[in-house]
């Protein structure tokens, strides 16, 4: 607690150094709301300075909030092991925007940023292998992204005359079905 107190006083002053859009305390750990441009140059404060070091960065999050304009929500998890405390940087981003790497930054990064890649479609600047890392190699689309069809596009079978693993394009026999589950009879 003494170590948060002494934070929450540092960002006080980090504020006034970065235009940051909110902080907010959950859980007796900082969340840190910003600007996407921002999101490399607070990494790199937060790494080096001397009241901070946050070597570790912990995970890179995704979130598809379908409904609003910006869309997508990265959460950038550090930790810092001298202070013993941890932050969140989160930034708010559009399906077309293009996010900073921070992989020269944090070596962890490489694989957050390719997972989020693979399953969000979000590409990120300066990295360098950006690829699928979960999905095949032949995959359409994205599978964490609320507009992803549940069934997929395509099926995996086994079939016995030919005798080896075949994929179909998935044919729906009847439009999804709309359930309404108001009470018909008010």
């Amino acid at each position: 607690m003494e170590n948060l107190n002494l934070l929450l006083t540092h960002i006080k002053k980090i504020i006034k150094i970065f235009p940051i859009k909110k902080v907010q305390l959950f859980k007796d750990e900082i969340v840190i709301f910003i600007k996407t441009s921002l999101l490399l140059d607070l990494l790199v404060f937060f790494k080096y300075n001397l009241l901070c070091q946050y070597k570790i960065l912990v995970s890179i999050s995704g979130v598809d909030y379908i409904k609003k304009k910006k869309r997508f929500e990265l959460a950038y998890d550090l930790l810092s092991i001298k202070y013993n405390n941890r932050i969140r940087i989160k930034i708010s981003i559009d399906q077309l925007q293009i996010v900073e790497s921070c992989e020269k930054l944090y070596i962890s990064a490489g694989w957050y940023e390719n997972e989020i890649f693979d399953m969000f479609g979000i590409f990120f600047f300066n990295h360098s292998n950006l690829r699928r890392i979960l999905t095949d190699y032949g995959f359409e689309g994205y599978p964490l992204r609320k507009d992803f069809p549940l069934s997929g596009f395509i099926e995996l079978r086994y079939d016995d005359s030919q005798k080896r693993i075949v994929t179909d394009f998935i044919q729906f026999s009847q439009e999804y079905r709309k359930f309404e589950f108001l009470n018909p009879w008010k």
